[in-house]
């Protein structure tokens, strides 16, 4: 399979993903920056192709992040945009259909957890 192929298809995804309704949700986690130490945030939205979360200290568009969802391993992405202490994070790589229904399954509004 080519990278061209590859690139494109997640595109699409990603674009498609990021017209559908995202859910507004709580989850504490954790947010580290390349080059950075992890921090606390509270993760506002989850979709398949991202996130945004609480990001107090300024995050550059373009640089490289790694959140950590509770139970989960980090997951790698990029800024994409930051504003008034919040960031957009897209994931370097679709987050699958089954863990993103898993968390939002654990996760209510308010942050509690479901187990």
């Amino acid at each position: 399979m080519n990278m061209q192929n590859t690139l494109g298809r997640y595109e699409v995804a990603a674009q498609e993903d990021r017209s559908a309704p995202r859910t507004r949700i709580m989850i504490p986690a954790q947010l580290r920056a390349s080059g950075n130490r992890a921090f606390q945030t509270v993760v506002n939205d989850l979709s398949l192709s991202g996130f945004s979360a609480t990001a107090v200290n300024r995050m550059h568009v373009g640089s490289v992040c790694w959140l950590t969802l509770p139970g989960l391993e980090s997951l790698q992405a990029e800024v994409v945009w930051w504003e008034n202490g919040t960031a957009g994070c897209a994931f370097t790589n679709l987050l699958s259909p089954i863990v993103h229904d898993n968390i939002l399954a654990r996760y209510r509004g308010d942050g509690s957890f479901r187990s």
